[in-house]
Formats: C-alpha cells, structure tokens, sequence
C-alpha cells in the first residue's frame, strides 16, 4: 500500500474567511424572529415587559405621558371621579391624580433601583471578601450576615431611617440593607465554590497576583446567580419603598410618591375610593411586572 507523504510547504495555511456584513446581519436578525417568537408564546413576559417599559418611561420621561402640571390646582374639579377628562380622577384640591401619579413614578422606581444597587454592591463585596480571604475575615464578616439576617427587614429599615433622618435617600439606603445579607450569603457561596476550579488554580499557578485573579477570574464567574438575585429584589424594593412612604418616612407632600400618593387617599376612601385605588393598582402591577421579568431570567424557576 502506498503511503502518503504530507511535506509542509512552509506557508501558513489560509485564513478562515471573515464573517461578512451580510451574514452578520442575518445572525441579528435570526436572534431577533427568536427573540419575538419567544415573546409571543409568554405573553404574560410580553406584558410584564410592556408595565415595565410604560413605567421607565413615566420615570425618565414623565412629560410625554403626561405634560400637565403635577402640581396645579382646580377647587372647581376636586374629588371628580376617573372619567374622559381625568383618567384616575382628581384629588381633594383639584389636581388630576393620573398626572401626579406619572411624575411620582421618577422618586418611585429611582429609590428602588437605588435601594437594590446598594444591597448588591455592599453585599457583594462582603461575600466576595469573605468567601475569597477566608479564615478570621469570614468569620467575622458572616457573623455580621447573620444578625442582618436576624432582623426582620421592616425593622432594619425603620432603625436606619431613625438614625439617617427622612427623605427619599434613606429610604432607598434603609430598603438595600435589607437585602445585603441575602447578596452576601449567595455571592459567598458562588465564590467557595469558584476559587477551587482549574481556572483560577491555573491562573494562581501562573504567578497571577490575588487581586488579578480576584477581578478577573472570580468575580466574572460568580456575579450571575447575585445579579438575578438583585432583579427579584426590585419588585420588593419598589413596594418596601412605598411602605414607607406610606408611613410617612420618604418625601413630603405636595411633592408626589406612589406611596405618599396612597397615604394622602386614605382619608377619602368612603367619599373617592379612586385616590387610594389609582396608585396603589400601579404599584401592584409594577411589582408584579418586576417579578415576573426577574423570575425569567432564573434558569430553574422558567417554565420546561
């Protein structure tokens, strides 16, 4: 039988060609028609997903739902059912409700992103520092995980606006301590269980300096699962946040809040149901929203 011979010619062997406009264009397109297939066999997902755009946009951009004045009082029209002119009704001073509800929807959704960007970055990094230094430093920081976890949330809020003062800072600042124990405990988790894979033996084998292999190899792999974490965390900081103002610990009025906004309805639930009912269906269905969106970013919890 006759043997090939391969002899290397000394030239490099071509190039894959490079991926064209054409065919990226086509790759874009696919994920997009997949994308909107999969939106349109949730269509609970494409809800949630459409509260939750109408609600940013009240946030960023509250003129373009509604470009009244918040604040502009009508004597003539207080306590007006919600009808064509006014669509949740007007207030005990006149001013259209659905207008003071859009423009409170910016100090609403701004303390609770807020409050969750606090709770994820300070427990983060006390996971991360505890799961990665180890020894004594764990030990002590777990221990402080474990009174927070200890107390009830509303009364770890409460305490720390007692001691910060009111506003819609230290709401936002009270509702994330809440959750620092819950980021802490599963980004230490993640880390005990990254800091021994082959990666990150290779790259300390390396001459990799702690640091380096902290930033680049173990934070990446260990951010996820505290990520989604924090997306579930928003549908209750939203409400936590309106609790709050509700009792009367965030902003004060005239200045709108979906929570001071139910606070104010209270006293007129037999004679305008409408004040109380108006902006807490919105909290209720932004909560829901929030849920339902963070609950499908979770592999285990989407549905087979």
């Amino acid at each position: 039988m006759a043997e090939t011979v391969l002899v290397s010619t000394g030239l490099a062997e071509p190039a894959a060609p490079a991926t064209t406009d054409r065919e990226q264009v086509r790759t874009i397109g696919d994920r997009a028609r997949s994308a909107l297939v999969e939106l349109i066999r949730r269509p609970g997902l494409t809800l949630a997903l459409l509260v939750l755009a109408v609600a940013l946009l009240a946030a960023l951009a509250p003129s373009l739902l509604a470009p009244g004045d918040p604040y502009a009082a009508a004597p003539a029209d207080r306590l007006q059912a919600p009808g064509a002119g006014h669509p949740f009704g007007t207030d005990q001073l006149g001013r259209d409700l659905y207008t003071r509800v859009v423009h409170g929807s910016a100090l609403s959704l701004s303390a609770a992103g807020l409050a969750v960007v606090f709770g994820l970055a300070v427990g983060s990094l006390l996971g991360l520092l505890g799961g990665f230094v180890g020894g004594l430093v764990d030990a002590a920081l777990m221990r402080v995980v474990d009174v927070l976890l200890a107390v009830p949330g509303i009364l770890l809020s409460l305490a720390m606006i007692t001691a910060l003062g009111f506003g819609t800072v230290n709401v936002a600042i009270a509702v994330g301590a809440g959750s620092i124990a819950s980021c802490a405990r599963i980004m230490r988790s993640q880390v005990l269980s990254v800091r021994t894979s082959d990666v990150v033996e290779a790259a300390v084998a390396g001459g990799a300096t702690r640091l380096r292999v902290l930033l680049r190899h173990v934070l990446p792999a260990s951010a996820a699962p505290v990520l989604v974490l924090a997306a579930l965390d928003l549908g209750g900081a939203v409400l936590a946040v309106s609790s709050l103002s509700f009792l009367g610990f965030g902003v004060q009025p005239p200045t709108p809040e979906w929570g001071a906004l139910v606070a104010e309805g209270r006293d007129y639930l037999s004679s305008a149901w409408w004040l109380t009912a108006m902006p807490g269906l919105v909290v209720v269905a932004t909560v829901l929203a929030a849920n339902h969106v963070a609950r499908s970013l979770d592999p285990e919890a989407r549905p087979s």
